[in-house]
């Protein structure tokens, strides 16, 4: 599959991973709805069609708050980070998806939409509103665009020891690999694959999805957890 690519991600997420040769980067909060537009804009001059739109997407609580706890503030910029911006990001690309060939749209959520943890719930409701949000588009932008969500449970990144966002990065950066060393000594015994999913686990369902051995699946969730969650 020969691709052009464009990322739009957090200017600090493109100093920290250079995109290879070829690709384009734009820096874009994907939670504020100027910076999308912005980007839009930007790739638009470039681009007068969009064929595939990956959107991978989103931060959590660290460390985790239960309901309770959890203040206002940050069950908004939860929601925000996960669900508000898949919303505008894929309103804001239909206009160029439309124009593009064999078009189609993959989310990436979450395992938790289906098995939440405690401490978790803004990301589980986010991830959960992401399902809906991925059939909706799919029923309504039929047959011309398709649409489908990989829901992956943990994967070993720098997201998983610091899940992301302002709090995130003070997490990782205050002893982040120690959290995951724990966290990974007592959740891979619950996965029946027995490891932690690695990026390479999750790049070949959405490529699947993206190409046209799919075209016949829109609205669907793939899970990719090694057998933790078979809803």
């Amino acid at each position: 599959m020969g691709l052009e690519v464009a990322v739009f991600a957090l200017q600090r997420s493109i100093d920290a991973h250079p995109v290879p040769e070829g690709v384009i980067a734009f820096a874009v909060d994907a939670a504020d709805d100027k910076s999308v537009k912005e980007g839009l804009s930007a790739l638009t001059a470039q681009w007068d069609s969009v064929d595939i739109l990956v959107f991978l997407v989103g931060f959590m609580s660290v460390p985790p708050s239960t309901i309770e706890e959890m203040p206002i503030e940050e069950w908004d910029a939860i929601a925000a980070g996960n669900l508000r911006s898949a919303f505008m990001v894929s309103a804001a690309t239909l206009p160029l998806l439309k124009r593009g060939k064999e078009p189609n749209i993959v989310m990436v959520g979450s395992s938790l939409a289906y098995n939440p943890i405690s401490g978790e719930s803004a990301y589980a409701a986010a991830k959960a509103g992401l399902v809906a949000l991925t059939k909706s588009l799919a029923i309504e932008n039929a047959p011309k665009i398709r649409a489908n969500l990989v829901a992956p449970s943990a994967i070993e990144t720098s997201f998983l020891a610091g899940g992301g966002g302002e709090r995130g990065i003070k997490a990782l950066n205050s002893g982040g690999d120690e959290w995951f060393r724990k966290m990974s000594d007592a959740y891979v015994p619950t996965i029946p694959m027995r490891r932690i999913a690695q990026p390479e686990d999750i790049v070949g369902p959405i490529l699947f999805l993206a190409g046209p051995t799919a075209s016949f699946i829109t609205g669907q969730v793939i899970h990719v957890n090694g057998g933790r969650v078979t809803p």
